[in-house]
């Protein structure tokens, strides 16, 4: 990048924003280095290939010089920044304990300590009432370190020995640990490059752990024996097609090891008698394109949840002494107006996980009787989960509600009674008060006239004039499903008169199996338009209008921010696009790259001349055109390795070169983090106050109600 000799920033445009000419501070003009690409006949050029070699000092010189300008940019809003920091803050109880779980004979929770950025992971035994022994001190673990972020935390069967992980860099790559609980120290072994799972055998000193590739793919399972040598852990099972990875986990019964191979459309699992840690995984059905599957375990049964034929799933029982696929019967048929998203088993019960009509819910099942019961919410959006239930042998299911007004809540569910008890709803300081907030679930019509909803909050009192600030999210993805939960910052929001809202575009799942297809390969382009039907809608019944219209969205939710703001920048007053995937085609066309060829069962595979030119169609950084484009922050994190810093740098750049309006464009890269920014809960509300800021300035939202 060459830069003038007077200062870091060079002068794009004299005809520039006020703000600009009052601070005079101009943006940084990258290089332009053109690089042809070329595929299926096409010849792209990319000015700004340059932007993929970290190690370029160009390149960290260049980030660095977007970081000045953004800093100077936002300057004038330092002070509505630390405010709302310190509204957040204080809405937070920052001593405060989790509901503690039981497992056989301890209790174990995790607690925050008041000025302590991280949780301390804690047991007692027998009692609530008895001495608490620290087992994770996070804090600690940070000492020294930008970043600190836990990967797992898996007890031995016996509770004596602690398998944890962790990542100081952002990238996911964490080492493993093993400590002795009763001695409080380490074992010599310790295991780089590991993901997200690990299993322990019922023999305390055998572990199943994975092990991710140059691309962060997690393609190795390997056996290690605790005090063995590291070098010498066998090789379980190896993947080698890059459209898949490998998790492993343990039947709640802690009777089998299942060993997951995953793709985005196709699945395949393998089992274990986890008391025999050094037998052979078994197949419980060879992978076949299109199908995925997952298996739960009860007594003599492996329980099935399975696409095979049934777009929204059904469950299947099979023996686990006659596990061939022509034994399996079906429990729960195919529904297709209802989602079978998973069960669960306990000794006497099934909990059956569904959404219909959008909401998820569960009914539980009797083993013995056969009689049900539904778990149901009255409130017209919220989200609902399973919590934290390592016990097999219980009547007790504990799950998570919460909503966009109700704060996260902790129930205990007697499914012998089918009465629930609240254990802990987490606490807003400051004196929230719910009554003065009302949620809705709307729908709006999309082009084709599919029923598109929208989950949305406000402050009660709010006329619809059409000149609400309105603060819109949006994802679309993956057949993720945008929850519906109450964060104490959107009430930073709210008591401002701004209007919260979640548009449940398709690509997720909200409204099936078929809501996540009918937006993605060669439909992806459903995302984009229900999500600017979403906006019209809002503004058509005068929620809000297009001056006071702010849209956010992170990673594949950015991809949308950034295809909406090509395809409507008028339609939009601020855009935030957080860590956005929006090199789309030049990404998955690298399979060098973390999940580039898992992407293709997602975009589809752009080797194909019919998918190169649909993706190429809509992928945000290939559409950028010369035309005004709302106000614009853009975040990257220097060490993701989902979506790597040069996509929103990239974009930044060609924005800064091509767009023609003199409206804000900011690119902020955290270089001392990841995908999901600051691991310090301190510096993430600070990251959070700073692109509120950001919104409110040029939405004019600076003072609360």
């Amino acid at each position: 990048m060459h830069l003038q000799k007077e200062g870091r920033i060079k002068v794009k445009n004299m005809n520039t924003h006020s703000r600009h000419l009052q601070t005079n501070v101009f943006p940084p003009v990258a290089k332009k280095q053109p690089q042809i690409l070329e595929l299926n006949g096409d010849r792209r050029i990319d000015n700004y290939f340059w932007m993929r070699d970290p190690e370029n000092p160009e390149v960290i010189a260049y980030l660095e010089a977007e970081n000045a300008y953004t800093d100077a940019m936002m300057e004038h809003t330092i002070d509505l920044q630390n405010e709302l920091y310190k509204e957040m803050l204080a809405r937070i109880k920052e001593t405060d304990l989790s509901v503690p779980y039981r497992k056989d004979n301890y209790y174990y929770y995790s607690r925050t300590e008041e000025g302590k950025a991280y949780p301390i992971y804690c047991r007692k035994k027998v009692s609530l009432e008895a001495e608490e022994e620290i087992l994770l001190d996070q804090n600690q673990l940070a000492n020294g370190y930008e970043f600190c972020d836990l990967g797992v935390l898996v007890i031995s069967p016996n509770h004596q020995i602690m398998a944890y992980s962790i990542d100081h860099t952002g990238a996911e790559r964490y080492t493993l640990f093993f400590l002795d609980l009763k001695s409080k120290k380490l074992y010599p072994d310790t295991i780089d490059n590991t993901y997200f799972s690990l299993v322990w055998a019922n023999d305390n000193k055998t572990v199943f752990y994975t092990q991710i590739d140059e691309a962060n793919r997690p393609f190795n399972l390997f056996r290690h024996t605790l005090g063995g040598n590291v070098a010498e852990d066998e090789l379980i099972y190896h993947e080698p097609d890059d459209a898949y990875h490998l998790y492993v986990d343990k039947s709640r019964s802690q009777a089998y090891i299942f060993l997951t191979i995953a793709g985005s459309i196709t699945s395949e699992v393998q089992y274990l008698k986890a008391d025999y840690a050094f037998c052979k995984f078994e197949v419980i059905a060879p992978r076949k394109t299109g199908v995925l599957y997952n298996v739960e375990h009860h007594s003599d049964y492996f329980y099935i949840v399975t696409n095979e034929e049934a777009t929204n799933f059904k469950l299947m029982r099979t023996s686990v002494a006659r596990i061939f696929k022509e034994n399996w019967k079906t429990i729960i048929p195919h529904r297709p107006d209802v989602r079978l998203s998973g069960v669960s088993a306990f000794i006497n019960h099934l909990v059956i996980y569904e959404r219909e009509g959008g909401l998820p819910g569960a009914r539980v099942q009797n083993l013995t009787t056969g009689a049900e019961s539904h778990i149901t919410f009255p409130e017209p959006t919220y989200e609902f989960e399973e919590g934290s239930n390592p016990e097999f042998n219980t009547n007790i299911l504990r799950f998570n509600y919460t909503s966009l007004v109700t704060p996260p809540s902790v129930f205990d569910y007697d499914m012998n009674t089918n009465q629930r008890e609240l254990k802990k709803e987490t606490e807003v300081l400051g004196g929230y008060d719910r009554t003065q907030y009302q949620s809705e679930w709307l729908m709006t019509s999309a082009a084709d006239r599919i029923k598109v909803p929208i989950s949305i909050v406000y402050r009660k009192g709010i006329k619809k004039d059409g000149k609400n600030p309105l603060f819109m999210l949006g994802y679309g993805s993956y057949g993720y499903s945008y929850p519906v939960t109450f964060a104490p910052d959107i009430l930073s929001l709210l008591d401002r008169g701004v209007v919260f809202a979640i548009a449940h575009v398709r690509g997720g799942e909200e409204m099936g199996r078929h809501w996540y297809e009918s937006g993605k390969f060669l439909h992806k382009k459903n995302t984009f338009s229900d999500f600017i039907t979403c906006a019209e809608y809002l503004i058509s019944r005068g929620w809000t209008d297009s001056e006071h219209l702010a849209i956010s969205g992170g990673s594949a939710g950015g991809l949308l921010m950034g295809a909406v703001m090509n395809m409507r920048p008028d339609l939009f007053k601020v855009v935030v696009a957080r860590v956005p995937f929006v090199d789309v085609l030049t990404t998955i066309l690298d399979t060098s790259l973390p999940l580039s060829v898992m992407e293709w069962e997602e975009w589809g595979n752009p080797n194909d001349k019919a998918y190169y030119e649909y993706i190429k169609s809509y992928s945000p950084y290939d559409n950028v055109e010369e035309k005004d484009y709302p106000y614009i922050l853009i975040t990257a994190g220097l060490n993701d390795s989902r979506v790597k810093y040069w996509e929103p740098a990239k974009l930044t750049a060609k924005l800064r070169n091509m767009k023609t309006d003199n409206n804000t464009l900011l690119l902020k890269t955290n270089m001392g983090a990841g995908h999901s920014g600051a691991s310090n809960r301190y510096e993430s509300l600070k990251e959070l106050a700073f692109e509120y800021a950001f919104v409110f300035d040029h939405l004019g939202v600076l003072k609360k109600d």
